[in-house]
């Protein structure tokens, strides 16, 4: 039994039934009885961790995740626990699959925990099946990361678009005119953000410069595979800019096989600034996204009682845009330097 299975039987929503069983103030007597009634008929036995937490006091903060990078995960962690720590907030952290099914399920947890709203990385912070859940249950959503602001939710971000072409500036500016280019996952905004700030500087350059653009999924071995495809044309590009270091960490791992001396023959540049970067050979030139602090910024946004918590208030959500930085290291420099 669930909580959902709860609300169906007595025709309320789970978080009424949550704060019934967590004795929170805002229900009537009459639910109150209800919903007991239902709990003993049912057999419902509320998750042992969520009722502590709801004992414990303090605002809640759910965190969904299923990011496949390692690295952009610690960041994330490490940035929401410094957030709840520094607002007094207590952490719930679920993790769960892409589809829609399994975002509601760990929504219902989240909801059953009493929490005050949900952190949402991508690619759940693209999802309207997730943003839809948390409005049903009155629940605040912070999209974090994502490329495309939307408009009921709030949201902490970079210029995705605006990186990207700087970090495509900074390949033109040492002399690389054939740039390929390795898309991010496509249920992702930011992906779609990224290679349109590449190719916007590509177009700017024409006809001195070109592209090949091929595709990716944000993982190493996509990466690998993608630079494999550029490095086996005709004439492959002197110059590889991946949308995350884990594809670019993918293509140094190609160059080597291949026999590329990077940046001699072959730069490469990634995106995001995740602990890989320093942990390759040459080190990656990368954009730094700070991932920790935009989490830290999300969690506290709810802490400080971010929008859209409360069933029919409307309120113009908060989007917090972060400064990103181009960090230049040893995997890039000038063409045909050998």
């Amino acid at each position: 039994m669930t909580i959902e299975d709860v609300a169906r039987r007595v025709g309320v929503s789970p978080m009424t039934v949550s704060r019934v069983i967590n004795n929170f103030a805002g229900v009537k007597q009459s639910t109150r009885d209800a919903v007991r009634q239902a709990v003993e008929e049912l057999g419902y036995s509320p998750n042992p961790a969520a009722r502590s937490l709801a004992r414990h006091g303090g605002r809640r903060v759910g965190l969904l995740y299923s990011n496949p990078s390692a690295g952009y995960l610690s960041e994330f962690l490490v940035g929401a626990l410094d957030g709840a720590q520094l607002s007094g907030s207590l952490l719930m952290i679920e993790k769960c699959g892409t589809t829609a099914a399994s975002e509601k399920a760990a929504i219902a947890r989240l909801v059953a925990g009493g929490v005050a709203g949900v952190v949402l990385p991508s690619p759940h912070a693209e999802s309207a099946d997730a943003h839809a859940e948390l409005k049903l249950h009155g629940v605040a959503a912070v999209a974090v990361g994502t490329g495309l602001l939307r408009q009921e939710a709030n949201s902490v971000r970079i210029d995705d678009f605006a990186a990207a072409a700087e970090m495509t500036r900074h390949l033109l500016s040492l002399g690389h005119t054939r740039i390929g280019f390795i898309k991010g996952a496509a249920n992702q905004t930011a992906s779609a953000e990224r290679l349109s700030g590449f190719e916007a500087e590509i177009s700017r350059a024409r006809p001195k410069a070109t592209s090949l653009v091929e595709e990716g999924d944000f993982t190493y071995r996509s990466g690998l595979e993608a630079a494999k495809r550029l490095l086996s044309s005709k004439e492959p590009p002197t110059a590889i800019f991946a949308s995350n270091d884990d594809m670019a960490a993918g293509v140094l791992a190609a160059a080597h096989h291949r026999g590329f001396a990077v940046p001699e023959q072959l730069s490469v540049a990634g995106f995001d600034d995740t602990p890989i970067t320093t942990a390759v050979w040459p080190e990656l030139t990368t954009i730094h996204q700070p991932v920790a602090e935009m989490t830290e910024a999300a969690v506290r946004i709810i802490a400080d009682g971010g929008r859209g918590q409360t069933p029919g208030v409307t309120a113009k959500p908060v989007d917090r845009l972060l400064p990103y930085k181009l960090v230049i290291r040893a995997s890039t420099g000038p063409v045909g330097r050998v």
